[in-house]
């Protein structure tokens, strides 16, 4: 079901499955890959995390006025892609902002008295045994490491341990309903649905999932050429990392792939 990714027009790509405790993988599943926006996810875990342990809460002042920590997270806050000064008013639109989630790293730093960097390490990387990954800079896109990392976190998502199963559902369920906006790259979506961190794929179309995925399926993908989801209708979540950064080609061959995965799980 991963034979897809040989015909892709990236130079070297690798894939992974996991469902309960079966796993398939095809290409380099050591090698370091930058995995771009997919970072988010990690740093919403530790986010959540932060919020579990009473560090921050969700619903305190965090970004411009009137936006709490909740709208950073789901990208409601109204600050944009890039840059400090707000272009909306909170709640009222979903601003995909690389911004957003640097100030929930600045904010989780200075509660926990440490680096980003450090908190993310204790608190999901060294957890989840994630040794060979690493953040590089920005809480929004920075970590690189290698698909068995990535697939590791895919099985916490799907079976949650760091964090309250309460709090991922909470987390993978709309954040301020309603609101339209554009994911980069892909297009604008009325409603653009976001969870806290975690992209819902409800009824978007076309999207970078399959058309066999559940609208219940979360997850994110990278401009670097990389992705994450987790459909938990089926119990599996699928991850991709290449060398090929996100364009056309992926628009068709990420669902491609996906459909074909979820084909063969049935």
């Amino acid at each position: 079901m991963l034979q897809e990714i040989d015909g892709w027009p990236a130079e070297i790509a690798t894939a992974g499955v996991v469902s309960g405790e079966r796993r398939w993988v095809r290409g380099p599943t050591g090698r370091e890959f930058g995995w771009a926006s997919v970072t988010k996810l990690f740093t919403a875990t530790a986010t959540l995390i932060a919020a579990e342990e009473g560090i921050v809460d969700l619903d305190e002042p965090a970004g411009p006025e009137g936006s709490t920590v909740r709208h950073l997270l789901a990208h409601a806050s109204g600050l944009p892609f890039e840059g400090g000064q707000p272009i909306a008013r909170p709640g009222q639109r979903r601003i995909y902002s690389n911004t957003g989630f640097e100030v929930l790293g600045e904010l989780v730093a200075e509660r926990a008295e440490m680096e980003f960097e450090e908190y993310l390490r204790a608190a999901v990387l060294d957890p989840l045994g994630l040794g060979a990954t690493r953040l590089e800079g920005s809480p929004a896109a920075g970590l690189r490491g290698p698909l068995d990392d990535l697939l590791a976190f895919a099985r916490e998502l799907l079976d949650p341990r760091l964090v309250a199963p309460e709090t991922l559902a909470e987390a993978t369920s709309v954040a301020f309903p309603g609101l339209a906006g554009v994911i980069p790259e892909l297009g604008r979506f009325e409603p653009n649905d976001w969870g806290l961190g975690f992209e819902l794929r409800n009824s978007k179309s076309p999207h970078w999932t399959g058309t066999r995925n559940s609208e219940r399926t979360f997850g994110h993908f990278g401009g670097s050429g990389s992705f994450l989801w987790v459909d938990p209708d089926v119990g599996a979540a699928c991850a991709s990392l290449s060398d090929l950064d996100f364009g056309d080609w992926a628009k068709e061959a990420w669902p491609r792939l996906s459909d074909a995965v979820l084909a063969e799980l049935g």
